[in-house]
């Protein structure tokens, strides 16, 4: 499967009164077609601003000192504004978290959606109003003749975000950006919502990038799962092997604190606080939170150690001289699940 989008060895950097925040630092990644991405971490990991660069919405503050986002051959990085306002929303186009918000309350349902549609594809207003209504018969939004006339403040908030996903579906766009986008919604349309995507990504075979801190959220919709932590990914792998061989501390973390059906007790939460990134750490961010860390951590980042042809991770407990040592006992549990799911299965290039 070929690539749609590769991000190379980017850099972000954000001036602030205090001085400059290093938000991303050396982020690599690509997107296939077809398939779904799912970036994870806490709030302030870098996420959305790693999504936001390729879509060019950054602040005035924010200086992309370095690196490439190549979308189809051309670096985005380098794209004119012009050019820029050529791709987002036709062939780029994204679900912000709060729906409330990414509507405007003075337009009609149907302007809101036409717009995108009058701009890229052309379209006149019986054409527009044609594939309004499909939009919206696409996203099961009951009613659409009626309701494509109604105002924003007429929907609740799952059949809003709804809205927004038709509306960023209007052109049938090559890559989907989702960022958070069923945080404010409660657990049920929150599922609903991710059905909802699974469904039309197979429909339309649009690639998706999908923003959450949450790695419960993605187990069903993602393809691969990178982890995110202090401007950096620290993990990446597809879904199984993510959530069932993790190899990084951080991800450790994020799997113990997800509740289950067994949870009795408080949840696990991950000691300490993210670096401050006026001032990064010179070794591994993750290392004054990690029970785990060693004395190279404080004092060398580690590079991304390769697992499998899919899977890697950046820990110094992955080199050779390494110390083993004994995860936590739920992680513990879901390696040996991993390795029972995938045995017999072919061992080339390291994969488990």
């Amino acid at each position: 499967m070929s690539n749609i989008l590769e991000v190379k060895d980017l850099n972000i950097s954000f001036d602030t009164y205090a001085g400059k925040v290093q938000a991303i630092r050396g982020v690599s990644f690509d997107l296939k077609k077809g398939e779904t991405l799912a970036i994870v971490g806490e709030s302030g990991s870098g996420k959305s601003v790693t999504s936001r660069s390729i879509m060019r919405l950054l602040s005035q503050n924010a200086n992309i000192e370095k690196g490439q986002i190549v979308f189809d051959g051309k670096d985005l990085v380098q794209a004119s504004e012009k050019e820029m306002q050529a791709i987002r929303g036709k062939r780029i186009a994204m679900i912000f978290q709060d729906p409330m918000t990414s509507l405007n309350p003075t337009m009609t349902i149907e302007k809101q959606i036409s717009e995108p549609l009058k701009l890229h594809q052309k379209m006149n207003r019986a054409q527009s109003r044609k594939r309004t209504l499909q939009l919206l018969e696409l996203v099961g939004l009951p009613e659409p003749e009626k309701r494509m006339k109604q105002y924003p403040h007429q929907f609740s908030g799952g059949q809003r975000q709804r809205i927004v996903i038709a509306i960023a579906l209007a052109c049938n766009p090559d890559i989907l950006i989702a960022d958070e986008p069923t945080t404010a919604l409660d657990v049920t349309i929150q599922a609903q919502i991710l059905e909802l995507m699974k469904e039309l990504q197979e429909k339309i075979d649009t690639s998706i990038i999908f923003i959450t801190h949450d790695l419960g959220v993605v187990a069903n919709v993602a393809d691969r799962v990178a982890v995110m932590y202090a401007g950096k990914f620290v993990e990446m792998g597809t879904v199984d092997e993510v959530f069932y061989n993790p190899q990084h501390p951080y991800t450790w973390g994020l799997l113990a604190s997800m509740p289950t059906l067994e949870t009795a007790t408080s949840l696990y939460a991950i000691p300490g606080t993210p670096p401050d990134l006026l001032d990064p750490p010179k070794g591994d961010a993750f290392a004054p939170r990690n029970e785990y860390a060693m004395k190279i951590d404080t004092e060398l980042a580690p590079p991304m150690f390769k697992i499998s042809k899919s899977h890697y991770a950046a820990t110094w407990l992955l080199h050779e001289d390494a110390p083993a040592i004994d995860p936590p006992q739920e992680i513990k549990a879901r390696q040996q699940l991993y390795m029972k799911k995938f045995a017999g299965r072919h061992n080339d290039g390291g994969e488990q």
